[in-house]
């Protein structure tokens, strides 16, 4: 998910940049974590995830990235009855039920064809909505960056997702199934090193995790300025 953390942290605000520093307690861990993760990317996932593509055609990994999407559907759609969402728990559970039956087990996306497009909560974004903190942020060993209310949360939207009520074997190889297409994904949108790369994914990270919570509406930080307030402030 590196990627995709580069570049919102690319055009978010800098102003966060202390707050976030302020909530990285953890930082000596996390930055041995991230260096670690690095390191198995160069190593391991890249290389695995670039012979899978080289050998599985597009609409093969088509099809295997919207199974494991379908899976998701039910944390969504639980989530969003947490959040009083209604609306969005009817179309993730409409989802689920039509790629499941009509779409082979969500290989199609039958679903997305007919315009039910495909939506995103979890419980860290529950937590979130009822006040809870985010508290100190996390890198987590080849998983990535999280906090303590998201690795909160990953436990508890677990017996949500099918994949866990395989056995363990079935369950670690599901994983490893999704951890590969997901890196395939990513391939050639690697971003260059620019600045310190652990700070850019922390704030690709909390940024991330703060439009996923708001639905997609950003904030204006800028709002409560005094030096926009009161020109004379800056004077």
């Amino acid at each position: 998910m590196r990627a995709i953390y580069l570049v919102i942290a690319l055009f978010g605000m800098p102003a966060l940049a202390m707050a976030e520093a302020e909530n990285d307690p953890f930082e000596g861990w996390n930055r041995a974590m991230f260096s670690f993760n690095q390191k198995a990317d160069k190593y391991v996932l890249k290389p695995v995830a670039e012979g899978y593509q080289a050998v599985t055609p597009a609409p093969v990994r088509k099809g295997v990235s919207n199974f494991f999407n379908n899976l998701g559907e039910p944390i969504t759609a639980a989530n969003s009855v947490l959040q009083a969402k209604p609306g969005k728990a009817a179309r993730s559970l409409t989802r689920f039920v039509f790629n499941t039956t009509f779409g082979l087990f969500g290989i199609f996306d039958v679903a997305g064809a007919m315009g039910i497009e495909r939506e995103n909560e979890d419980l860290g974004q529950t937590l979130a909505y009822w006040g809870v903190g985010s508290g100190p942020y996390l890198v987590l060993p080849v998983l990535g960056p999280s906090n303590l209310r998201d690795l909160g949360g990953r436990f508890g939207d677990r017996p949500l997702n099918p994949i866990s009520w395989q056995d363990e074997v079935g369950t670690t190889e599901m994983l490893i199934s999704d951890g590969i297409q997901t890196r395939a994904q990513l391939l050639g949108m690697e971003p260059k090193s620019v600045g310190d790369p652990y700070v850019l994914m922390r704030s690709a990270y909390e940024q991330r995790r703060r439009y996923q919570i708001n639905d997609g509406i950003v904030v204006d930080l800028f709002l409560d300025d005094p030096f926009l307030d009161d020109p004379s402030v800056a004077q």
